[in-house]
């Protein structure tokens, strides 16, 4: 087993010499540790972001350990609000169910599916009961709760924190009492979360589970976490060029840091790539190999092959992609605003992406940049829509009859 593997591009492991001294332990007996890591299901889509757990659990399975891929689905009702300066809006059971759905697919193109126990946290959670949950609420005292950064902050600053927000950690670290995880992932900002989970299984008889916390990945900004709000994502279900084609917006700086977090590559090869690079070599070229290695995890080898290619014949010789969408949009005799357009278009989800991606200057008009929210399309014309750089759509707008 490589060590270096299963560490790389952690950001802390607690506590590191039992994490090591178990996974010696397990290797000489021939055990497999259980290494559980949980997504609550609050959006149908996952991004790069969400798959730095999943590349980790495929390293402790390359190592060949259990990967145990829980689905929140009860706590995704309740909402954790890690990061947040509010409390999270609770989802319904069937808004939780409909997402749930989705994340199996998706999964799997990173993990075995034959190494790969699926669970959702229902299953015991739901049969806790009130007396359960009160039980389980008297091994864990307020103060320490408050020890937690966000609701420090907000306690200090005077907002509201509901009692509700408080059964989040206790019920992800009863995940792991039921689970009997041996090692449990999560984002920095789930610390908090992990040790409460430490802690309950030493309350009820079991070894405690390791910690390792993974970095929250910057969006294609470099600056913000990667987030579908904030439109600076990568999705796991993009298609191939635009996948492709978001990863060369990046700057060659954050280039390496998805290198780090992202990559498959062996570390030494990494560090080869970065010393060509120091040597002379020019960055968009070791852009490309990133790019093709993400599109193929996704969408299959050839595909990245042809994204690079597309990418290049479009954006180097200034081609438009082939076999653009058509569609046919009813607007009013006065005309209708871009963003509206571009969302029935099928460009952006909502309206107000749509105007964030105007105020991003990444919206183009028959080939020209529009920065004008107000811009109203009329109707009896063809325009061609474009929205970053793969996005593509010629609207045909007819006069609401």
């Amino acid at each position: 087993m490589d060590l270096a593997e299963i560490e790389r591009g952690t950001e802390e492991i607690i506590p590191r010499e039992e994490f090591r001294t178990r996974l010696k332990e397990a290797a000489e007996k021939g055990v497999k540790l259980r290494i559980k890591a949980g997504f609550d299901p609050t959006a149908k889509d996952l991004h790069l972001g969400h798959t730095l757990l999943l590349n980790k659990l495929r390293a402790f399975q390359e190592a060949g350990h259990e990967a145990i891929f829980l689905i929140g689905d009860f706590t995704g009702m309740i909402g954790d609000p890690t990061g947040k300066n509010e409390t999270r809006k609770p989802l319904t059971r069937e808004q939780v169910e409909e997402n749930a759905k989705t994340y199996k697919d998706q999964v799997f193109k990173i993990l075995d599916p034959e190494r790969t126990t699926i669970a959702f946290n229902s299953h015991w959670l739901d049969k806790l009961g009130a007396e359960g949950m009160i039980r389980l609420a008297a091994q864990h005292t307020v103060a320490r709760m408050m020890e937690r950064d966000d609701f420090s902050k907000r306690y200090k600053e005077g907002l509201p924190i509901a009692v509700h927000e408080f059964l989040y950690p206790l019920l992800q670290g009863y995940d792991s009492v039921a689970l009997k995880a041996d090692v449990e992932l999560g984002g920095t900002d789930q610390k908090f979360n992990l040790l409460v989970g430490r802690h309950l299984q030493q309350t009820h008889q079991q070894r405690p589970q390791c910690i390792m916390t993974v970095p929250i990945l910057e969006g294609l900004d470099g600056v913000q976490k990667m987030s579908k709000s904030l439109g600076n994502y990568i999705g796991v279900n993009d298609a191939p060029g635009e996948m492709f084609g978001k990863i060369m917006k990046i700057s060659d700086t954050l280039m390496w840091r998805y290198y780090d977090l992202l990559s498959f590559r062996p570390l030494s090869e990494i560090a080869g790539l970065r010393a060509s690079v120091e040597q002379g070599a020019n960055p968009r070229d070791i852009k490309f190999a990133l790019g093709q290695e993400i599109v193929a995890r996704f969408h299959g080898v050839a595909a990245g092959e042809a994204a690079q290619k597309e990418f290049v014949s479009q954006f180097s010789q200034g081609e438009l992609p082939e076999n653009i969408p058509e569609v046919e949009i009813a607007v009013p005799a006065a005309g209708m605003g871009l963003a509206h357009v571009l969302k029935q278009a099928g460009l952006v989800a909502s309206n107000t992406e749509g105007n964030r991606m105007i105020e991003q200057k990444a919206v183009r008009v028959d080939q020209q940049r529009v920065e004008d929210k107000g811009l109203a399309l009329l109707p009896g014309k063809t325009y061609l829509l474009q929205v970053g750089s793969r996005r593509y759509a010629r609207a045909v707008l007819k006069a609401n009859s």
